[in-house]
């Protein structure tokens, strides 16, 4: 009986401590996946963003700077959780050549411990993106 009763104690003790790490892990919020999700939104954003009419005329990469805006929250709001708190703002949108800024705070909207605001820090991650393309050249063409 001695030892049912610290397997079960084992057992709650367990499902405890995989408890407090979801929760916490809920409530956090990393620099580093925030950076990597900021990058890899801003880059498919400027990719879906290329004014394609622009380029057959004039063989010149322009991305509109609406389209990005209107992709990159699209794409952020697809991913975050609804308890963090996030603010986005946009800088340097260059639409030729195609380069942007993009900042994001955030911030977890529970807290952990108590009630203090000061607990709530926000993370900041500030990117600069400039899309790269390589030109293929014609064969036919002599140098």
């Amino acid at each position: 009986m001695k030892e049912g009763i610290w397997g079960w104690w084992m057992i709650v003790l367990g499902l405890m401590v995989i408890g407090v790490i979801m929760l916490v892990t809920d409530m956090t919020t990393s620099s580093e996946q925030n950076y990597y999700m900021t990058k890899q939104i801003a880059k498919t954003s400027m990719e879906e963003a290329i004014d394609y009419a622009y380029y057959m005329n004039t063989g010149q990469i322009r991305i509109s700077s609406e389209k990005f805006m209107e992709n990159f929250i699209r794409r952020y709001a697809e991913i975050i959780t609804i308890n963090k708190t996030t603010k986005i703002n946009f800088y340097d949108i260059y639409e030729m050549p195609p380069k942007v800024t993009v900042e994001i705070s955030t911030t977890s909207s529970r807290l952990i411990y108590g009630n203090d605001s000061q607990m709530l820090v926000p993370v900041v991650n500030k990117i600069s993106a400039i899309l790269e393309t390589t030109t293929a050249t014609n064969p036919d063409d002599e140098p």
